[in-house]
């Protein structure tokens, strides 16, 4: 009887490490939750009030663009230049917009030639993209995130 009471208490006390509920932190949830996201996509691009109600994130992302570029395209078309010579450049912008929907321009690649022939151009698209209508971030998991992108934009100037 002694025998059966001993290794009833060496199973029961050695039996309590399975029943030990096994604390999960809520780091280590974090960290597999970030193992699976994609960084690379979005839930929804940017957009202006114009293109807010599109649905199909491809022409959410079309419309952004394309409103962005005839801004742009709107300020030049405005201004004079005189050049010298004839321009065919492809300028290629760099933005960012952050999650409260502020564009900054990051980069501007433009060839030497362009840069000669129109110095007021950086000035022409900073002042362009300061009179934007307002602009919606970009959502991840329905958050407002910040993105990053690059527009081409074709400069043909004739003398």
């Amino acid at each position: 009887m002694k025998k059966a009471l001993v290794f009833l208490l060496l199973v029961s006390v050695y039996s309590c490490k399975y029943f030990e509920a096994e604390k999960i932190a809520s780091e280590d949830i974090l960290n597999e939750e970030l193992k699976t996201f994609n960084w690379n996509t979005v839930d929804a691009y940017p957009a202006f009030a114009s293109c807010e109600s599109l649905t199909v994130k491809e022409d959410r992302k079309e419309c952004f663009e394309n409103t962005l570029a005839s801004h742009i395209a709107n300020t030049f078309l405005e201004q004079r230049f005189v050049v010298t010579q004839n321009i065919n450049d492809t300028v290629v912008l760099g933005f960012t917009i952050s999650e409260k929907g502020v564009l900054s321009l990051n980069d501007i690649k433009v060839d030497s030639l362009t840069t000669l022939e129109i110095p007021s151009l950086k000035k022409v698209l900073q002042e362009s993209l300061e009179t934007l209508p307002e602009i919606y971030p970009a959502i991840k998991r329905d958050q407002p995130v910040k993105t990053t992108f690059t527009l081409p934009l074709i400069l043909s100037v004739n003398e």
